[in-house]
């Protein structure tokens, strides 16, 4: 991916500073504006003080009366505008005529700006241009002791004072304004480097092409994938994940605890049950599960898990390992039928035909006598197959399989599949624990009608279930088994207990010594596909 010339960190300070600066002259021209508002009121309500003084002086109302005769209003009104600093201090008659001015000369003239707010008794102050210039003023009416307005005073402060009092506060101003603007090149200056931290020194471009680059692999593997933020909260999903875990789009950005109900996945997404290659089971599917952290620069950046369906694989392993069971023992059964076969050879050789013959019917006899008497009391020829086929297996290994006697199954009393599915699984569970225990090795299996129900009993002469684990044996993934390197453990009980689950039967387990499955299942089940596919 290619490189801009000016790297998105820098270019971001830039955009910053520049802000910043429009922000400031925005602020300080605001500022101006502000200082320069109030100090034209603050002067405004200087001449107006001065105005208010003026017109309590005493004598000045009478020598107005009296038209000054003697020039006591110019030579007082001098006087006050020398001590305040004012620009001009200007009193009239009741017509507007002038009786003092800073220029004598206008003296007796008419004043330059309307008076007839004052005379009509009203204070008005304002900025105003007159003839000394532009100024803060103030006019106010001239009283007697009486209350008769009988002219007024005008006070004006040069609006230079304020130009002036303004340029004083400027480096003030100024010196805020430069306060703020370090203060703002600081924080995006240090922003800048977090924000470079913060996208690992990529560029705009290179974030745009990553982010589809992960896009395009999210949605393009095979296997799920949940992205999960250090927080704990789902960042990213795929459509495989979605689809394996019934999740939607609404599952990003919540808890991960929040998104699946109790059990093993949510387990597994949390962390809470560590280990690679975890064995999940849903109502579909048989997952393997895998949570690794992620972190990049000493970063924890979360958790990443993937998620695999082995539905399909698994079921061919345990066909598979089905098959290889009863390869191995048609293989001892062909040795068997070679020694027969010799024997008989031998009788027939030494002219004993009554012997031989009495040899072939005990053969015959013994070899259809189990299938016979399965069929008499179990009425489904996928289950008698299924017996068929493990008392086979369990010969080899050296158990004995047998059915009570009291086993009693009409056609159609439960679903078959859930019984293959129950039953298989039980059955090789109790073979694989009858070989590890003592002798004699034995597997006694029950399958009747017990009132509304039917009822699957499988009773091996193994070691039994430590009480402890009687009821971790249904999880996914639990097992108590070596690995046989062929297919994987933990599958069987969890399986039996889905279905069950999905029957709204019960599962119970006797700890032994010889372990006791029972499961009870509602007759008349509706059927269900899914877990048979991966039935040994």
């Amino acid at each position: 991916m290619a490189r801009s010339s000016i790297r998105l960190s820098t270019n971001i300070l830039r955009t910053q500073i520049a802000v910043l600066l429009g922000a400031l002259l925005v602020a300080f021209g605001l500022s101006l504006w502000q200082s320069h508002e109030l100090l034209v009121h603050q002067f405004e309500e200087r001449a107006l003080a001065i105005a208010n003084t003026v017109t309590v002086a005493p004598g000045i109302a009478d020598a107005v009366v009296a038209g000054d005769p003697s020039g006591f209003v110019q030579e007082r009104a001098e006087a006050i505008r020398h001590s305040t600093g004012a620009l001009f201090v200007v009193v009239t008659d009741d017509h507007g005529i002038r009786l003092s001015h800073p220029v004598p000369e206008r003296i007796g003239e008419h004043v330059s700006t309307d008076p007839s707010e004052a005379l009509a008794g009203k204070t008005v102050v304002n900025m105003e241009h007159g003839t000394l210039g532009l100024s803060a003023r103030a006019k106010v009416p001239l009283r007697t002791d009486g209350g008769r307005i009988v002219g007024e005073v005008s006070v004006g402060i040069d609006a230079e004072e304020i130009a002036a009092s303004l340029g004083r506060l400027l480096p003030s101003i100024a010196l805020y304004s430069g306060i703020a603007l370090t203060v703002g090149v600081v924080g995006s200056l240090f922003l800048a480097r977090r924000l470079k931290r913060q996208t690992f020194g990529l560029e705009l471009n290179e974030i745009a092409t990553l982010l589809q680059e992960r896009e395009a692999m999210l949605h393009g593997v095979a296997e799920g994938v949940i992205g999960i933020g250090p927080s704990g909260r789902i960042a990213l999903i795929n459509d495989e994940a979605r689809r394996l875990l019934g999740l939607d789009d609404a599952a990003v950005g919540v808890q991960v605890d929040r998104t699946t109900p109790p059990g093993r996945i949510r387990d597994v997404l949390t962390g809470t049950v560590a280990g690679s290659d975890l064995v999940v089971l849903t109502d579909e599917h048989c997952l393997v599960m895998n949570r690794m952290p992620v972190s990049m620069q000493g970063r924890d950046l979360g958790h990443i898990v993937t998620i695999s369906d082995r539905t399909e694989q698994e079921g061919l392993l345990r066909e598979l390992d089905s098959v290889r069971g009863l390869t191995d023992a048609l293989r001892a059964q062909q040795h068997e039928f070679a020694n027969r076969v010799h024997a008989l050879s031998g009788m027939l050789e030494l002219g004993r035909f009554d012997e031989a013959v009495d040899y072939v019917a005990e053969l015959s006899a013994t070899a259809t006598d189990l299938a016979t008497r399965l069929q008499r009391q179990i009425a489904s020829p996928q289950l008698v197959g299924l017996l068929v086929a493990k008392s086979v297996v369990a010969a080899e290994r050296g158990v004995a399989l047998v059915l009570t006697d009291e086993s009693d199954l009409a056609e159609g009393e439960a679903d078959a599949r859930a019984l293959l599915t129950v039953l298989g699984n039980l059955v090789d569970n109790a073979i694989d624990a009858a070989v590890v225990g003592p002798g004699p090795h034995r597997v006694e299996v029950d399958v009747r009608c017990v009132g509304d129900s039917v009822r699957v009993r499988v009773r091996d002469s193994g070691p039994g279930v430590d009480p402890e684990i009687a009821e971790a044996v249904f999880e996914d993934g639990f097992t108590t088994k070596p690995d046989d390197g062929v297919r994987r453990r933990g599958l069987g009980l969890a399986l039996v207990h889905r279905v069950v689950a999905q029957h709204a039967g019960r599962i119970e387990v006797s700890p032994g010594p010889g372990a006791v499955f029972t499961v009870t299942l509602p007759r008349h089940a509706a059927g269900t596909p899914v877990a048979t596919e991966m039935t040994a």
